[in-house]
């Protein structure tokens, strides 16, 4: 095979195309090369939150976008791979589909990277740490250690919380372009978690060029009544950023003052440390 035909051939399988689209312009892989039920399949999956832990057909059809027919398809499917169970007209997730994310955090490197760290942190600190990722408007924790204390259910991986209002969300968000930020803040409903979280546009788009510009995010109660947090962007070698690193007290234990005083200056060795290795 020719040096040039693998060229083609290779465009053809990363490059989507139509008749009118100039081959600079073409990004992502060909639509006749993506397999759609598994697409529909992982969506009927992400149906079911922590609001809404038991879905019916109908239910699933409007969260998914799917027709009900097709959506019953797809939960009888889950259902005998044991995937998800059906009481009577009720679906809900079974325990097995935590093997997906079990296959992510045994194979994945960046948590077994980052997780040293966190551990050494939250010993030295006597305070809980935690890694997490943006995915979407929210993000998911991917490690996290409380040294013994009980700061926050949030803080274990796997668990997805708001960027908006967390520190990991606002340098992660910090470091998109401003465009993707103002289309962010665009589309979120900025409720009220607690009497702290930051719920005007334009204040959250001042937080956010505000962590860019120092290199950390404050998070003084805005998640959860009585958790602080700061967090600091972790960077590879080539200065992008992968993820993000916290650590987050109980208010009655730190000031804002005493968490920038006692708590940023090991975060930023850690951060330092790990850009060697990511």
């Amino acid at each position: 095979m020719s040096a040039a035909r693998a060229h083609d051939d290779l465009t053809a399988l990363t490059v989507p195309t139509t008749p009118d689209t100039p081959a600079e312009e073409r990004t992502g892989p060909l639509k006749r090369d993506l397999v759609a039920g598994l697409e529909k399949g992982l969506a009927v999956i992400e149906a079911f939150d922590q609001e809404r832990p038991r879905l019916t057909i109908s239910e699933v059809a409007g969260r998914t976008g799917l027709t009900r027919a097709a959506a019953r398809r797809y939960l009888l499917t889950l259902t005998h791979l044991g995937f998800v169970s059906q009481d009577r007209k009720m679906f809900a997730l079974t325990p097995k589909v935590l093997r997906l994310g079990q296959s992510y955090m045994h194979s994945a490197r960046l948590p077994r990277i980052i997780e040293p760290e966190l551990h050494k942190l939250a010993y030295a600190m006597k305070e809980a740490s935690s890694a997490g990722v943006l995915d979407g408007n929210d993000v998911i924790c991917i490690s996290a250690t409380s040294a013994g204390r009980v700061v926050s259910p949030t803080l274990q991986p796997g668990t997805r919380v708001p960027a908006h209002c967390t520190g990991n969300g606002r340098v992660l968000l910090a470091a998109q372009p401003q465009a993707e930020v103002d289309a962010f803040i665009a589309r979120q409903e900025l409720t009220a978690l607690t009497p702290h979280t930051i719920t005007h546009p334009e204040r959250l788009r001042i937080e956010i060029a505000r962590a860019r510009a120092q290199g950390y995010a404050l998070i003084d109660q805005e998640l959860e009544q009585g958790l602080r947090t700061v967090a600091v962007p972790l960077k590879n070698y080539k200065g992008d950023t992968v993820a993000a690193m916290a650590i987050s007290v109980h208010a009655s234990r730190m000031s804002m003052e005493q968490m920038v005083e006692h708590c940023l200056p090991p975060l930023l060795q850690a951060q330092a440390h790990l850009r060697m290795l990511l």
